[in-house]
């Protein structure tokens, strides 16, 4: 198994978190919430002092104030992680802005999702840290049934071996076995990366992990394939579609599901549909990017060895 560059961080009781908005603005009363049932937790939260702004447009401050919050909290050394507040569209956008050098020097607990995928495949690019598909502040911690305990125990706390399978929604699509990295995130944003210096760099044998919300059976065809066009499949070995009904009535699931495998016709690895991960309106399950994990049918579990 080839070795991370940065060892995997890691959440403990106690734990001092900042909340931050690298995209869109969020809603005080839900930041609140968020930051109430962390503390209740256990966790030490912190809001950012720009995480609350609200503009230009639709963004949660200015590129430089975002920036400045991302930087500030990771150079802090008594701050051991930093969650996300919402998704929205924005993360893209302070890429160009981001200390690499900064953030490499100051390794710590990254967490979101959605449009902060763009967020994940910077800091595995140029950083090669670990960071965790997982719950965010406005969007899952202030809801009470949010947060899917098991697993944001297993990968932020590393308490015991991540793993998830049908219990967490996994089916088969197509039987098999498989090891790699485990990357991935929001379909539609890492589309949007393609032909940027901020797209994905698959250099090593990698089970993908993709979901989207509010995506046609036709648009995830459009967009699988597309992917395969740029021959970001090469080394690929496995692939894990989330929950489906975040896209979907349910009488266009088998639609979904044709659309999904006529896309990797020609891609061999095994593949599984429905991990409750992402945009989940209860017990979001986390997911430990960057840790190398084995797929075998509707499992999938991190690497000890």
């Amino acid at each position: 198994m080839p070795e991370l560059v940065t060892p995997r961080p890691r959440l403990r009781q106690g734990s001092r978190i900042a909340i931050v908005s690298p995209a869109s603005a969020a809603k005080p009363d839900l930041v609140a919430q968020g930051r109430a049932a962390l503390k209740a937790y256990g966790y030490d939260p912190i809001v950012m002092p720009h995480a609350l702004d609200r503009g230009p447009l639709y963004y949660a401050g200015t590129v430089d104030h975002r920036v400045a919050d991302l930087h500030a909290a990771f150079a802090d050394p008594t701050i051991d992680g930093i969650l996300c507040t919402r998704g929205g569209w924005g993360s893209a956008e302070i890429l160009p802005f981001l200390s690499a050098d900064l953030i490499r020097a100051n390794p710590k607990v990254f967490a979101g999702y959605s449009d902060h995928t763009s967020l994940h495949v910077y800091l595995w690019n140029l950083c090669h840290l670990p960071t965790f598909y997982a719950p965010m502040a406005a969007a899952d911690w202030s809801n009470p049934n949010g947060v899917d305990d098991r697993t944001w125990r297993a990968a932020l706390h590393a308490e015991s071996i991540w793993s998830v399978g049908p219990a967490d929604g996994l089916r088969t699509l197509r039987p098999g076995r498989a090891e790699g990295r485990l990357l991935g995130g929001c379909l539609s944003i890492l589309i949007e990366s393609l032909a940027t210096p901020f797209a994905p760099r698959l250099n090593e044998p990698t089970i993908l992990f993709l979901e989207d919300i509010h995506t046609k059976p036709y648009q995830w065809d459009r967009m699988l394939q597309h992917l395969v066009f740029a021959g970001l499949l090469r080394n690929v070995q496995g692939i894990v579609f989330g929950d489906p009904t975040s896209n979907i009535d349910p009488s266009e699931l088998n639609l979904l599901e044709a659309a999904c495998l006529h896309a990797l016709a020609d891609f061999n690895g095994p593949i599984t549909i429905g991990l409750q991960s992402g945009h989940m309106a209860s017990h979001n399950r986390s997911i430990p990017l960057g840790t190398w994990v084995t797929m075998q049918d509707n499992t999938l579990s991190e690497n000890q060895h």
